[in-house]
């Protein structure tokens, strides 16, 4: 069990036990008070819980983000005054550098029932990055994009339903420009690609788009179009199998650069285990994986005996490499996404790489999952994307970071747009809980579409970890 669902399941246990403890009590006071006060307690509580307490957030929010960045990308002689951020040295800056800032906040007493915000305030530039209700804790800001406004002394930083509590912490990491190489993106399911990197791979001088599953399983929508487990399972991996060839000709990609490989959803945990046993669709009924790469450009040495194997995996990459020669990699981080196929699909890659002829020269991790916090990056879409909570010092982590103008942002929620997987209406129970968060918690959402992933994935930033092969 992976460590995600370790925090899942103790979660549940613990509402669990609130639940029975609190229907004890509503009995109580039924049977001593009056019978209609624990009904009506009963939908109080109810709507609290979805308005306030439905996040899985799995630490306290006063715990201090533990991030260790090399001293030597520390910039010294930083300091606020009122609620301006000012730089003691002058402050040389090319424009293209990924600024991060620590500051100490604490939440107001509001800012436990509504997400407390820090807005970035520059010379043309606002921006506002959320944390988490009842924030009282060292977090990370994201200024990539502020730095003309830094080096100019006129950066204001204000907290809304909180304040900063102490003196901030700047590290500034210039890198080589990814979207002036090939870049390769490694998708474990389609639309991975697009949540992660659409900016980065639609401004690349040249891009390539490998999607490793088809994503075949939970396939509700399509069953209650009237087909059965199978049949369901089978349109859908065909669909997204498409989406992943096609969509990202939306940015620009070619179709000779979009290649979709078709193993079979969360099942390659069990592939790398056994390498040369083919490994079935848990819900297609299939066990050959060339009726979701029909769409291909190009044969791969998979397509001889079409068997999902991890083996067959590995050469496949490994030819993918030696046609590309991809001098960028962006793939799943192999700590920080905890989904088993994100961490397999990363595994794999890093195999596939060993004795191989062409190497590339960096490594850009990436995480459309989280282990602590499935709300993360927090706040409204369009809006800044501050560091995700991490607890281990251990990891070595080196932030790089693209920014998205209001064009690419929209190019990138139209992107999204086109994944089949992403058009669903939400649940109604999803739907009646947005409705009491906006309500009463103050909570947005876009209006490009229903699927959290809206929210989540189109910002102003793009955030990778950067690794050096």
């Amino acid at each position: 069990m992976s460590r995600k669902q370790e925090l899942l399941k103790r979660h549940r246990r613990h509402k669990r036990i609130a639940l029975l403890i609190g229907v004890l009590v509503l009995i109580v006071v039924g049977v001593a008070v009056a019978w209609w006060l624990p009904v009506l307690l009963a939908l109080l509580g109810w709507i609290a819980h979805e308005a306030w307490f439905s996040d899985h957030l799995f630490y306290s929010p006063h715990d201090d983000y533990q991030y260790q960045f090399p001293a030597e990308n520390e910039v010294s002689g930083i300091r606020l005054q009122g609620d301006a951020l000012r730089v003691d040295a002058a402050l040389s800056l090319s424009g293209d550098e990924t600024l991060v800032l620590s500051v100490p906040i604490k939440s107001s007493w509001l800012g436990r029932f509504v997400d407390p915000v820090i807005e970035l305030e520059g010379l043309d530039v606002r921006d506002s990055q959320a944390f988490e209700r009842g924030v009282d804790g060292l977090r990370y800001l994201n200024l990539t994009g502020l730095g003309e406004s830094l080096a100019a002394g006129s950066l204001r930083i204000r907290g809304r339903f909180c304040r900063v509590t102490g003196q901030p912490r700047l590290w500034s990491f210039r890198h080589a420009d990814a979207r002036r190489q090939r870049v390769m993106v490694i998708a474990p399911h389609a639309d991975d690609a697009e949540l992660a990197a659409f900016g980065l791979y639609s401004q690349a001088d040249e891009s390539w788009i490998v999607t490793l599953t088809a994503g075949e399983i939970e396939a509700e929508h399509y069953r209650q179009m009237g087909m059965s487990p199978a049949q369901a399972a089978r349109i859908k991996g065909r669909l997204r199998a498409w989406d992943s060839i096609a969509v990202p000709r939306w940015g620009g990609v070619p179709e000779s650069h979009c290649v979709q490989l078709g193993y079979f959803c969360l099942q390659l945990p069990a592939m790398q285990a056994s390498p040369a046993e083919p490994i079935a669709s848990r819900e297609a009924q299939l066990s050959d994986i060339r009726l979701f790469r029909q769409f291909n450009p190009m044969s791969l040495p998979g397509d001889v005996d079409g068997a999902p194997t991890w083996n067959n995996l590995i050469a496949d990459l490994r030819a993918l490499m030696l046609q590309a020669r991809p001098e960028v990699l962006v793939m799943p981080h192999p700590t920080i996404d905890p989904h088993p196929d994100h961490i397999c699909s990363q595994s794999a890659v890093l195999e596939a790489l060993v004795g191989l002829a062409w190497q590339p020269k960096v490594i850009l991790g990436y995480a459309n999952h989280l282990h602590d916090n499935d709300r993360w990056p927090m706040g409204c879409a369009h809006s800044g994307v501050a560091l995700p909570p991490v607890f281990d010092k251990s990891v070595e982590l080196v932030p790089y970071c693209v920014e998205l103008t209001e064009i690419a942002q929209r190019d990138k929620a139209m992107a999204l747009g086109m994944m089949h997987d992403l058009q669903p209406p939400a649940p109604l129970k999803r739907r009646v809980r947005r409705w009491l968060q906006k309500l009463l918690a103050g909570r947005r959402w876009p209006a490009e579409g229903e699927n959290e992933f809206f929210r989540k994935s189109v910002r102003r930033h793009e955030l990778f970890w950067r690794k050096d092969c």
